[in-house]
């Protein structure tokens, strides 16, 4: 009798332990479960989430145009320029190595910012960004030299069969047929109407341009969903504005400066960007004045010398070359600020001026393709046909369109 309420109590303690057991397995599984589906919802989710989140802190917390030239022969260059067929093919004088430039450390610098690190260029996660819209350069040769440098930097990542080149006047065009994408480059180095517009036949003697007139050239690029703008070195020579059209004999002309010539311009090529842009869907992006490198006794050279022969970037942080006009700039940021809070047009600044200032090296230099057979007189002074304005490729621009590349949406 004394043994039974023992063996009782035995047997429903461990009947209550089984059921313990039980509800902790039961437990352990509906965890696991929800774990491994947690996991596997965030595994579909997580990049493009992640990607946004990192775009959009960096956009805020860090100044991505404020850092130094790290040299890194590991990661950059992003592309070979040999294997590039645009780069020789639309333009000769950003292909340095095919012209003989044998010093290639210019190759290897990548800029890093002070307080962050760029995201790292993906070719294929760009090309996504471009899938089903219309990027569009507008400008003069160096935006040129950027469209240049961004379709040899998506290249490698299309295929062959799924690429077409295109040309129509002033309009260069590349498809990327399996992402339904189109970049192009239209020529417009004044943005408003010019005697400077053809192409191939831009430089005259005297340059007159329409500062009131744009639809000739707008009309390209109304339906663009990414629009890339520069315009500053064809503004520094002297410049005739034209009040009426260039046909009219009651035309006028008048010189107004470079500088309110210049503004009048942008005020132009902002009203028509307040008139004529989609809110919901264009990006706006205006490149900043792109430096030369004409005056080497500002970073220490004797007087007359240039960037030729020059193999290192400039080190002196305050650098800043006597060919940029601060002025020109501001009439640039204030035109921006004005389309963002006035027009509510979402138009963002690259300010790629004092990181390309330190760069003395990386133009083409001699290494260029010559139209015409040089002198003995330059042949003995090759500093006296030495570009200094354009950039060699892979190069600079590369970075102005890293630039790009973070501003974009996923």
């Amino acid at each position: 009798m004394n043994g039974r309420p023992l063996l009782l109590w035995s047997s429903w303690n461990n009947k209550v332990m089984g059921i313990q057991l039980t509800i902790q397995l039961l437990v352990a599984l509906i965890t696991a479960v929800l774990v491994i589906t947690t996991l596997s919802l965030s595994r579909a989710i997580r990049p493009k989430e992640i990607g946004e989140k990192i775009q959009l802190n960096s956009l805020s917390r860090c100044n991505f145009f404020s850092g130094k030239w790290v040299f890194d022969n590991q990661s950059r260059p992003l592309y070979n320029g040999s294997n590039c067929s645009f780069i020789s093919f639309l333009d000769d004088g950003m292909a340095c190595q095919n012209y003989g430039r044998k010093d290639l450390d210019y190759l290897y610098w990548k800029w890093q910012p002070h307080d962050c690190d760029l995201p790292r260029f993906n070719a294929t996660a760009m090309l996504e960004k471009l899938r089903n819209k219309r990027l569009v350069y507008v400008g003069d040769s160096l935006n040129r030299n950027q469209w240049v440098s961004l379709v040899c930097m998506l290249e490698s990542s299309i295929h062959t069969h799924l690429k077409q080149v295109h040309f129509n006047g002033s309009l260069v065009t590349l498809n990327a047929i399996e992402y339904n994408a189109t970049i192009d480059f239209y020529w417009a180095p004044l943005l408003v109407e010019s005697n400077c517009d053809d192409a191939w036949h831009h430089r005259v003697k005297d340059r007159v341009l329409r500062v009131d007139s744009i639809e000739k050239h707008a009309r390209f690029w109304e339906d663009a969903d990414v629009l890339v703008f520069n315009s500053y070195l064809w503004w520094r020579l002297d410049l005739t504005v034209l009040w009426g059209s260039f046909e009219s004999a009651d035309a006028k002309y008048e010189q107004l400066g470079m500088v309110r010539t210049y503004e009048l311009g942008l005020q132009t090529w902002a009203d028509w960007l307040d008139t004529h842009v989609n809110r919901t869907k264009t990006r706006v992006f205006f490149v900043s004045m792109s430096p030369t490198h004409s005056r080497g006794e500002e970073w220490g050279k004797a007087e007359g010398e240039n960037c030729y022969n020059e193999t290192e970037p400039i080190s002196n942080a305050e650098y800043w070359g006597s060919e940029s006009s601060p002025g020109m700039m501001r009439l640039v940021e204030a035109a921006i600020k004005k389309l963002n809070e006035k027009s509510g047009v979402k138009a963002d600044l690259l300010n790629i001026t004092q990181l390309s200032e330190y760069r003395k090296e990386a133009h083409p230099s001699i290494y260029r393709k010559h139209w015409d057979p040089l002198t003995k007189e330059q042949l003995e002074n090759p500093s006296s046909y030495a570009d200094c304005t354009h950039w060699c490729l892979p190069g600079v621009p590369d970075v102005w369109n890293h630039f790009l590349y973070v501003y974009l949406p996923i």
